[in-house]
């Protein structure tokens, strides 16, 4: 298909679709390089559009909403100045494959090409893995995880199950709100597991869905099935994210009879427990709560000091200009509903103001700089979710199921729209929160019901209520 790439004044087009791939794999990584813009090539440059072809229409929707603009910026950035650009249906020819595969070959590389190419050539000599790890952050470690009541089983269990190859817990499954330590614990059972020799294997819930249903788009799925199941452990995150996709669910059922059938471990998280997960069937559902089940709850006070003392600690050893006083740690600690990230995100934000400001922070500075998050305890979600659901005699699983009934519908959307005015939240989180949700339908929901607020004055006398309820519990 390259061949039939014309070429304009001196420009040529396969050294710069060569350079823009290497630029592309670089930023994209070997598995989304490898599923999505490897099979691209080049079909036609006439009157200022650059054409690409993609060999299946599946392929080609994909790459146009996912990654054009991307392709665009970096075929630009080899010198290239086309009007448009625009992604085609171009099904490969097969003798198509050789060219492909030459094409780096073909670049005039740059220094940084070179260096990637090098560490590309250097890693131990196995062939190309289908599936890409999730760079492991070496800050996330056991070492670093401040443990306390809410936290230490989980936290007691993921170590064990990393330390011991011959733990008789199979199956690990986590749970906890967002920033509570869910992906510190995964990232630290990986880093401890690859310390001991043992390849240990982490996704995200989106990584296993995208890499699979690429194998699946390339007719590739026991090269996938084959890579997953070579693994001594896997570990995947944010499981809640996992979509309703027959295939994919089906694909994640079958990977954990497998690594039950061949007595490999598995440590899975997610912001809900396994029977909350409904979008994922019964059958997966009783297989997780088949493992051992472990809550992340909201950690104590004492718990909340420890980890903005940690955090002070490493910041200090960097900034020591930077420190924060004692009594702004303990006023941090104060803020109950805060989670962990939330701890440590109020707290970068106080030292950097120090570094940059050279000044001192102070309680009044706290106020000024995160406003009323450290003032105490506020109205959660979660607070919101179990009002409602009382008020409205429901079960709280309803606000994450699927049902449209009338009955359930209308207080999830109150529910929504309380937590859109009395929390920071944003769009997406509610969504989340409420069964993974779009952002979109949250909006929906709170336009809908501030509408009917103004229309039926029963609704308002309701929504008023709950909000006089919430608002005593902050």
């Amino acid at each position: 298909m390259t061949q039939a790439i014309t070429k304009s004044g001196p420009l040529d087009w396969t050294v710069i679709w060569s350079g823009a791939r290497e630029r592309l794999r670089r930023e994209l990584g070997d598995a989304v390089f490898d599923t999505w813009i490897s099979p691209l090539v080049l079909v036609d440059f006439t009157e200022g559009e650059l054409k690409i072809g993609a060999p299946r229409p599946f392929a080609r929707n994909w790459v146009a909403n996912q990654y054009q603009a991307r392709i665009e910026r970096a075929v630009r950035a080899e010198g290239a100045e086309p009007q448009s650009l625009s992604i085609v249906l171009a099904p490969q020819k097969p003798q198509a494959a050789p060219i492909v595969a030459s094409a780096p070959r073909e670049v005039r590389p740059t220094p940084a090409t070179i260096s990637y190419l090098q560490e590309s050539a250097a890693k131990s000599g196995e062939p190309r893995r289908v599936l890409s790890n999730r760079v492991l952050d070496p800050v996330q470690s056991f070492d670093n995880f401040v443990a306390g009541p809410a936290n230490e089983f989980a936290y007691r269990a993921t170590r064990a199950l990393a330390e011991d190859d011959g733990s008789d817990v199979p199956l690990l499954f986590v749970h906890g709100s967002f920033g509570f330590g869910k992906t510190h614990l995964l990232n630290a059972v990986a880093l401890e597991a690859r310390r001991r020799g043992r390849r240990a294997l982490l996704l995200g819930a989106e990584d296993f869905m995208r890499q699979f249903l690429g194998a699946l788009n390339r007719k590739d799925t026991l090269g996938f099935k084959d890579e997953l199941r070579a693994a001594d452990m896997l570990l995947i995150d944010d499981l809640q994210h996992l979509c309703r996709s027959t295939y994919t669910v089906s694909e994640f059922l079958h990977t954990l009879n497998a690594f039950s059938d061949l007595r490999r471990k598995l440590v899975i998280a997610a912001d809900r427990p396994p029977t909350a997960l409904e979008t994922l069937g019964a059958d997966v559902r009783s297989r997780l709560s088949g493992g051992l089940v472990i809550g992340l709850a909201k950690p104590d006070r004492a718990t909340r000091l420890a980890i903005l003392r940690s955090r002070a600690g490493e910041y200090a050893k960097r900034r020591p200009d930077a420190a924060l006083p004692e009594d702004v740690l303990e006023h941090l600690a104060d803020m109950e509903d805060a989670s962990p990230r939330d701890l440590i995100g109020a707290f970068t934000k106080l030292a950097v103001y120090a570094d940059l400001t050279k000044k001192p922070v102070t309680i009044d500075v706290v106020a000024e700089t995160i406003g009323s998050r450290a003032r105490g305890k506020k109205t959660s979600i979660e607070d919101i979710q179990r009002r409602t659901a009382e008020f409205y005699k429901l079960d709280l699983r309803d606000f994450h199921s699927p049902q449209r009934s009338r009955r359930v519908a209308r207080p999830r959307q109150v529910a929504m729209y309380l937590a859109r005015e009395l929390t920071e939240r944003s769009l997406p989180e509610i969504g989340r929160r409420f069964g993974g949700r779009d952002h979109t339908t949250v909006l929906h929901a709170c336009r809908r019901i501030a509408a009917l607020c103004e229309e039926d004055p029963v609704l308002k006398q309701e929504v008023d209520f709950l909000k006089d309820v919430l608002g005593k519990l902050s």
